[in-house]
């Protein structure tokens, strides 16, 4: 078990984790022995305060959160962390569940909200479905950042270009619109596909579309 701050990275560098903030002590001991037993790397917090000044490993996770903690609520922590940008899949657990309670928590994105006691197998189901939204979740922010890296790479024109070619212009069009020969702009259109590693224009396009760029955005500056 791992308690408190996680300043020694794991034997794996994706081994997921999970965290578990709950100010009963025999909580955060049985949540322990019940994630390592199946194998999970589990850290454990007495308070909101003990898990926000920890060193996070960046990995697939998910918090354990129970909805009553000593001086910060287990729902405005969940507010807190989304000011804070940590966008980490939360589970709540608690003996006082209500139904406000829950809408509030499942809107603002919470993963599960289970009532104590709970069964063993439902805690392991709302965690394995809590990591794999964030592995999922990590994997498109990553194809994202290297997205905008390749996108960043190209020259204000074929920057320009892409956003016109995605939008479905001609070359003929093109030409006419930012004021260069037919010639140039195929020119432009191959430098793009092979600085984007763009397969097809199909491609490309849902690589716009992930962008984000189109007529009068930042993607058409000249």
């Amino acid at each position: 078990m791992v308690t408190g701050s996680l300043a020694s990275p794991p034997a794996n560098a994706e081994e997921p984790t999970v965290f578990v903030v709950d100010d009963d002590a025999s909580v955060r001991e049985a949540l322990s022995n019940l994630f390592r037993s199946v194998g999970l790397r589990v850290a454990v917090f007495g308070s909101a305060h003990e898990f926000l000044q920890s060193k996070l490993p960046d990995v697939p996770s998910c918090l354990i959160l129970d909805i009553r903690l000593p001086r910060l609520s287990g729902l405005d922590f969940q507010a807190e962390l989304a000011k804070a940008n940590i966008n980490i899949p939360i589970i709540f657990m608690t003996g006082h569940g209500d139904i406000p309670m829950t809408v509030r928590a499942m809107k603002a994105g919470a993963v599960d909200f289970l009532t104590k006691p709970f069964r063993d197998q439902d805690m392991l189901d709302a965690v394995t479905t809590a990591i794999e939204r964030d592995r999922n979740s990590r994997d498109e922010t990553k194809v994202l950042s290297d997205l905008q890296a390749l996108f960043a790479a190209l020259t204000p024109r074929e920057r320009q270009v892409m956003t016109l070619v995605t939008a479905g212009l001609m070359n003929k069009q093109i030409a006419a619109e930012i004021g260069v020969a037919e010639i140039t702009v195929k020119i432009h259109r191959g430098h793009i596909m092979r600085k984007m590693a763009a397969k097809s224009l199909p491609d490309l396009v849902r690589m716009a579309q992930m962008l984000g760029i189109g007529p009068g955005s930042g993607g058409s500056q000249t």
